[in-house]
């Protein structure tokens, strides 16, 4: 399992979650499944996991979307990133 990993600032959630449910650069077009989570201290720090089969798949994601532009509408705090699954533990 590998992972797109985002974390960013926006000025209105709703109306990006809007822009990100269209995946304007097609980032997403190859996942198995997307994760949002937003802070308890501030709803418009949001933090996004995208799931890829494959490292590949996830580094051509983080391409298309770095190449797209669409990242230079928000405050970028961390990534994109790709990382792969280290460990999974269930408590």
């Amino acid at each position: 399992m590998s992972f797109m990993l985002t974390r960013i600032h926006v000025q209105d959630y709703e109306a990006w979650k809007s822009r990100f449910d269209t995946d304007p650069p097609g980032a997403r077009s190859r996942a198995k499944a997307h994760r949002i989570l937003r802070s308890a201290d501030d709803p418009n720090d949001v933090y996004i996991q995208v799931e890829f089969a494959t490292p590949e798949d996830a580094v051509a994601a983080r391409e298309r979307l770095l190449a797209s532009g669409v990242l230079d509408r928000v405050d970028v705090q961390a990534g994109p990133a790709v990382a792969e699954e280290a460990e999974t533990v269930a408590y």
